[in-house]
């Protein structure tokens, strides 16, 4: 009788798996290959090549062939390894020359639990009220946040949706984050709201219909720019809105224009000239209202200040997407008419003026804690020198927005990274990559990890190990 293979443990993250021969971990990023624990992904490099026309284009370490690498290629975080447990240095610090300057690259794939993502969605339809649970199944994974001009905003993650609930929102959390980050559609559900499927770069899908359009403006923004265009073509025109109601008659823009009053009455709560409040609940009609008939916001019209037959009425959404032509009769009450082909061009117009409606979505986390101790000995000159500009902090290669005050906490564009730059251990938490470029002087000023500086030329000859307590395999792993 033969022993069986030994499993051997892997410390990449904290939930330090024993892996069996041929096998990976439960995070699919490390496997036990012939009695040594390799990275299964390769390390990604970018390089803005003359044959791409210029474009920044990512290629992996595992498809190197030996040729001479751009002279501008860059390693990235991504397929790195990461620096847990963190008392290690991180798994590449690479010298380079920028301009003639020498320059340290610290590279790294951080484990995040306290991260999450914000998710910007192009649309005026109502999604939920403000502070409403977000769900992907039964499990909450975030909530609704402030709107914003022609925009749903959503914080979906964070450690307490992470960590902080039972195992099944733990890993339900970290699913959507993970699929969002990569690129992926992501369907939920919001309490007391719609469906909504999210995709970065993406349109939202709303309750089943895509969306097309971000509203050019709110009611009274919309007057401010168009009322020129249907000066001379009607005598009262409605911009319908959740928001902000506009009515030309009545708005600073009219009345500079000269327009005329038409005694229109709006239900609603009056701001100031020509702007309402709250004509109807948010919904998924006229606007962002509730509205599938504009009309029931019109109250009676009034002769004595305006009101007449045929008198002549437009009433738009802020997309352009709903509209309506009316006359008033004898009775005083607006008549459906066919849209003529002036006030078209208009509409038109209004549409042509519409963004592309799409999802945004920002990756969010703090890159604090342990994980600096693999780029310094001491981790708080590393916060101060991100804080300071003297350190450059990229994700994946792409430009990161840094928070000021306290520690490195960052967001970033998922849609300028590479396909699959990120990953996920079982904690649960994400796994993004990082780099840290910095002059050389700096670095070492700051304590960095001298002996563990190597340039990128012997970086790809000697191959990269995965410093683990079992045995190792040179990297790239084939």
């Amino acid at each position: 009788m033969t022993d069986a293979p030994e499993k051997l443990r892997c410390d990449a993250c904290p939930v330090m798996c024993y892996i069996a021969p041929d096998q990976t971990g439960a995070c699919d990023r490390y496997a036990n290959a012939g009695g040594r624990i390799v990275r299964t992904d390769p390390v990604v490099m970018l390089s803005q090549t003359v044959e791409a026309g210029g474009r920044v284009v990512p290629f992996a370490a595992r498809d190197w062939d030996g040729a001479p690498v751009p002279a501008d290629a860059v390693v990235t975080g991504i397929g790195s390894g990461t620096t847990y447990p963190d008392y290690k240095p991180a798994p590449f610090i690479i010298a380079s020359q920028v301009d003639g300057a020498d320059m340290v690259t610290v590279v790294t794939e951080a484990i995040f639990s306290y991260a999450g993502v914000k998710v910007k969605i192009d649309t005026d339809r109502f999604l939920g009220p403000e502070g409403a649970v977000v769900r992907v199944g039964a499990e909450a994974i975030g909530h609704v946040t402030s709107a914003e001009y022609g925009s749903q905003m959503l914080s979906l993650g964070g450690v307490h949706h992470l960590t902080g609930g039972d195992k099944a929102e733990g890993r339900v959390t970290c699913a959507a984050l993970l699929a969002l980050c990569n690129g992926e559609a992501v369907e939920m559900a919001i309490d007391g709201g719609s469906r909504v499927v999210v995709q970065a770069g993406k349109a939202p899908i709303v309750d089943g219909l895509a969306e097309r359009r971000m509203r050019v403006g709110c009611g009274s923004a919309t007057i401010g720019m168009f009322a020129v265009q249907w000066q001379g073509l009607v005598d009262e025109v409605v911009v319908v809105d959740d928001h902000i109601t506009g009515v030309v008659s009545e708005h600073q823009a009219g009345r500079v224009l000269g327009w005329q009053p038409t005694g229109i009455k709006i239900k609603g709560h009056r701001s100031t000239p020509g702007r309402y409040f709250r004509v109807s609940e948010p919904g998924l009609g006229w606007g962002g209202t509730r509205l599938t008939d504009p009309l029931d916001i019109l109250g009676d019209w009034n002769p004595k200040k305006g009101a007449r037959p045929g008198l002549t009425l437009l009433m738009v959404s802020t997309t352009g997407e709903d509209h309506g032509y009316y006359i008033l009769d004898e009775a005083l009450r607006p008549v459906s008419q066919p849209l003529p082909a002036a006030l078209q061009a208009t509409v038109a117009l209004i549409a042509e003026n519409c963004e592309p409606s799409l999802c945004t979505v920002l990756f969010m986390a703090g890159a604090g804690g342990s994980l600096r101790a693999g780029v310094a000995k001491n981790p708080v000159r590393l916060t101060r020198s991100v804080q300071s500009g003297i350190t450059r902090l990229t994700a994946g290669g792409a430009e990161t927005y840094v928070w000021p005050g306290g520690g490195i906490t960052f967001m970033v564009d998922v849609t300028r990274l590479p396909p699959g730059a990120f990953g996920y251990v079982p904690t649960p938490a994400l796994v993004a990559p990082l780099e840290f470029t910095l002059p050389r002087a700096a670095y070492l000023a700051m304590g960095g990890h001298a002996d563990s500086i190597r340039t990128l030329e012997a970086t790809l000859a000697e191959g990269g190990e995965y410093p683990t307590a079992a045995q190792l395999l040179p990297w790239p792993a084939r």
